[in-house]
């Protein structure tokens, strides 16, 4: 049977992150691809206890259905935590608790977007949000990222140029892919900007308490005078992704509208996984978590740098994070990483090329994204060295 595909669907890719998961899959391939937490990080036992506890000793209420907007506790947790440590309290806000930050990317797109409006993108930027604005037909528009956030005057330049802006996209703590981190005076002027035309923000923070030396940077969301700031958030990164809880903090208008999305998505994030995080959450100290989280990455971050200047060719340039999970490469000369990661399988070793990330992403880049999260110490040496012997012959 041949079936017709929906307009919205027909010319979507899936994500080429996915697709080298299946190389990865040989044990004798190292991935430097994903942007999975470290593995070993996971507290495995403690939330084990919790799901017997709960199964055993509340079946009813983690095994029924819950309301939308998410378990009660938690969600009041979530609200206090981001007042506490993001400054993030404004009233006339909500929050809903979502199945992990992307889907409440996706539904803040399908309660605003409509076919052909415009969203304003960082560019390089996050494949999963811009293939969810891509589904619902946004055109989409790049943003440069420079070292220090989204080129400003390029942005306002994309506000006045484009019509029926819906919002503008932005990763300003360590940035995926790129791991750069927004300045604060950019921050500013990013709000400054999104007031002047009336266009709201999508803040996404998944990387924010991944700091290697603990500092903290101001959210967007934190300057939010207007209500012209939504803010997505998650556990994915400091708790365990599987369990998939994360958050979206909105004016109240928009997440009564978003509630009524996720009610024909999902009806709710499961009952069992938010018992499971909010009884983690207040029984331990996850500051305390996050601590040793922010140790180990800063640790193969460096790892992975004093790797690259050993192996590299010294013309290629990288960005050095200050957080996250990433560091973004550009080899420069057109060199086209799409084509050189089939070389990289070769040599036993993925990377992700730098068009994954692209608005359009049949761009030949000369840019890469490479994770130093989930590999040992030895695998992160390892992987780079055998991509220095990958770069050297294409430079060569």
């Amino acid at each position: 049977m041949d079936f017709c595909i929906s307009n919205r669907m027909k010319d979507m890719r899936g994500s080429a992150i996915r697709e080298i998961f299946k190389y990865a899959a040989n044990p004798e391939v190292i991935s430097l691809a994903g942007g999975n937490p470290a593995p070993e990080l996971f507290p495995a036992d403690a939330l084990a206890d919790l799901a017997y506890r709960f199964l055993k000793e509340e079946p009813v209420l983690s095994l029924q259905y819950g309301i939308t907007e998410g378990y009660m506790p938690l969600r009041q947790y979530i609200k206090e935590r981001l007042a506490r440590v993001e400054n993030i309290c404004r009233e006339g806000d909500d929050t809903i608790v979502v199945s992990g930050a992307q889907q409440g990317i996706e539904l803040l797109t399908k309660v605003l977007v409509n076919e052909g409006d415009t969203v304003i993108v960082e560019e390089p930027s996050f494949i999963g949000a811009t293939n969810a604005f891509r589904s619902y037909g946004a055109h989409l528009v790049g943003v440069p990222v420079k070292e220090d956030g989204m080129d400003v005057e390029w942005l306002e330049k994309a506000l006045q140029d484009n019509k029926n802006v819906k919002f503008i996209y932005t990763i300003p703590t360590f940035q995926n892919p790129t791991g750069t981190t927004m300045s604060l005076e950019k921050r500013k002027s990013v709000y400054a900007l999104a007031k002047k035309y009336g266009v709201l923000i999508l803040e996404d923070n998944p990387y924010g308490d991944l700091s290697f030396s603990g500092e903290r940077f101001p959210t967007i969301k934190s300057m939010d005078t207007e209500g012209i700031v939504a803010y997505s958030g998650s556990f994915s990164k400091v708790l365990a992704p599987g369990l998939r809880i994360g958050f979206l903090t909105a004016p109240a208008a928009l997440i009564q509208k978003i509630v009524v999305a996720k009610q024909i998505s999902d009806v709710h994030t499961p009952m069992l996984t938010q018992l499971i995080s909010h009884a983690y959450l207040t029984e331990n100290d996850l500051e305390e978590d996050i601590v040793k989280t922010r140790a180990n990455y800063a640790h193969k971050s460096q790892t992975m740098i004093q790797a690259m200047e050993a192996y590299f060719p010294k013309d290629v340039r990288f960005i050095r994070p200050l957080g996250g999970l990433f560091i973004w490469c550009d080899l420069g000369h057109g060199i086209d990483t799409l084509a050189l990661s089939k070389k990289a399988v070769e040599e036993k070793i993925v990377f992700v090329p730098g068009n994954t990330f692209m608005v359009d992403m049949d761009t030949v880049c000369s840019t890469l994204r490479l994770n130093f999260s989930t590999a040992s110490d030895e695998k992160i040496t390892e992987g780079i060295r055998r991509l220095g012997v990958v770069f050297n012959k294409v430079l060569a």
